[in-house]
C-alpha cells in the first residue's frame, strides 16, 4: 500500500465505525475526529473537530437496519457540513447503497427511491460517490456526478478457492434471472458451470412464493448461491431447498451485502446452507455470535482503502479489478 498524503480526510458516522477504522489503518491515516449524535428532539447533530478546508474529504457511511434512515441522514448532514466548511472535494463512500431495491416503477404509484437518494446526495454537496455491488448497475445513471461501483467478485473468487472444499466440482447458481450476469461472470472467472433458478413472487407480497431449477445440473456438485443482498433469508432458504432436492451435495450462499434483519436470527441459524458468506459492508459482529459461526466474512476494507487512495491520487479505479492486480 502506497503512503497517502496529509490532504486526505476520512470521516464516518455511526453506521460502521469498525470498517472505517480498518480503512483508515490501511491508508495509514487517522480518522478525522467527528461526533455524530442526537438532540433530545431526535434531530441529528454533527460536529467535525478538525479543519477540512481545501481538503480531499471521504465520508464512509453504510446505512443498515435497523437505523438505515438515521444513517442516511447522518451522511447527508456530514456532506453538507464539509461543503460549508470549504472542502476541496467530497466523496461519499457508501459500500451498501440504501434503497437500492427501489430502483424502478414496477407498479402503479411506486416511488423510485434510489433516484431520490441520488438527488439528496448531490444536493447535500457530494462531488463523487464510491459504492459496491449495486443492486442494479443502472442506478449509476441516477447521478450527474461521478460514481464508481466497486465489485466484490475478486474477493469472492479468492474465498471460493481458499475455503470451499471441492470447489473445482462446484456450480455457480443465481437465485433469479436478475442476478444471472453476476453469477455467470463469477462462473467464467472460476471456469465453472452455471445454474439459474426461476422464482415467482406472490402478486401481493415481496416474498417469493415458488422456486424451480430452470437451467443447469447440480446433482452431486457443490452449489454456490450468489446474490447481491440477503435480508430475511427467505429467498436463500427456498433456493437451497430446491438445490438439495435436485441433488446438490452441499450448498454455500455467497452474498455481497448482509442486511440480515434482526428478526431473522433464529431462521439464519437454521438456514439449509453449510456457510453463509457476506462482506463486511454492514457490521456483522453481533450476528456472527448469534448464528454460531455459520456466517463467514469477506473483508472489503482493502478494496475501499485502495479505491480511496487511487481517487485521491487521480489513478485508475478499474485497474483494481484486473486479474493480476494485488492490493490485499
Amino acid at each position: 500500500m502506497h503512503q497517502t498524503g496529509n490532504s486526505i480526510k476520512l470521516l464516518t458516522g455511526n453506521s460502521h465505525p469498525r470498517l472505517a477504522e480498518a480503512v483508515a489503518a490501511r491508508l495509514g491515516i487517522p480518522l478525522t475526529p467527528c461526533h455524530v449524535s442526537k438532540f433530545l428532539s431526535l434531530e441529528t447533530s454533527v460536529q467535525i473537530h478538525s479543519s477540512v478546508r481545501d481538503e480531499d474529504v471521504f465520508i464512509l457511511q453504510s446505512p443498515s437496519p435497523p437505523d438505515i434512515n438515521d444513517h442516511l441522514m447522518e451522511l447527508l448532514i456530514m456532506i453538507s457540513a464539509c461543503k460549508t466548511a470549504s472542502s476541496k472535494r467530497i466523496t461519499a463512500v457508501i459500500p451498501c447503497y440504501p434503497y437500492a431495491r427501489q430502483d424502478k416503477k414496477d407498479k402503479s404509484r411506486a416511488p423510485i427511491t434510489a433516484k431520490l437518494v441520488a438527488n439528496l446526495l448531490a444536493v447535500a454537496g457530494a462531488d463523487h460517490v464510491i459504492t459496491m455491488d449495486l443492486h442494479a448497475s443502472q442506478i449509476q445513471g441516477f447521478f450527474d456526478i461521478p460514481v464508481d461501483n466497486l465489485f466484490s467478485e475478486p474477493s469472492m473468487v479468492q474465498y471460493i478457492k481458499q475455503e470451499v472444499d471441492g470447489w473445482r466440482n462446484a456450480i455457480i447458481v443465481s437465485p433469479d434471472a436478475g442476478g444471472a450476469k453476476r453469477a455467470t461472470a463469477l462462473a467464467d472467472h472460476l471456469n465453472l458451470d452455471f445454474a439459474l433458478i426461476n422464482r415467482k413472487h406472490n402478486d401481493d407480497s415481496y416474498f417469493v412464493e415458488k422456486m424451480e431449477l430452470l437451467v443447469g445440473n447440480v446433482k452431486g456438485k457443490v452449489a454456490i448461491l450468489v446474490d447481491d443482498m440477503i435480508d430475511t433469508g427467505h429467498t436463500v432458504r427456498l433456493a437451497a431447498d430446491v438445490l438439495r432436492e435436485n441433488g446438490a451435495k452441499e450448498v454455500y450462499a455467497l452474498i455481497s451485502h448482509g442486511l440480515l434483519s434482526d428478526t431473522t436470527m433464529e431462521n439464519l441459524r437454521d438456514l439449509p446452507v453449510k456457510k453463509l458468506i457476506v462482506t463486511n459492508s454492514i457490521d456483522q459482529t453481533d450476528r456472527i455470535n448469534a448464528t454460531n459461526d455459520k456466517i463467514d466474512i469477506i473483508d472489503i476494507a482493502p478494496v475501499l482503502a485502495e479505491s480511496i487512495r487511487r481517487t485521491h491520487n487521480g489513478e485508475s479505479i478499474s485497474a483494481l479489478f484486473r486479474p493480476n492486480e494485488l492490493f490485499i
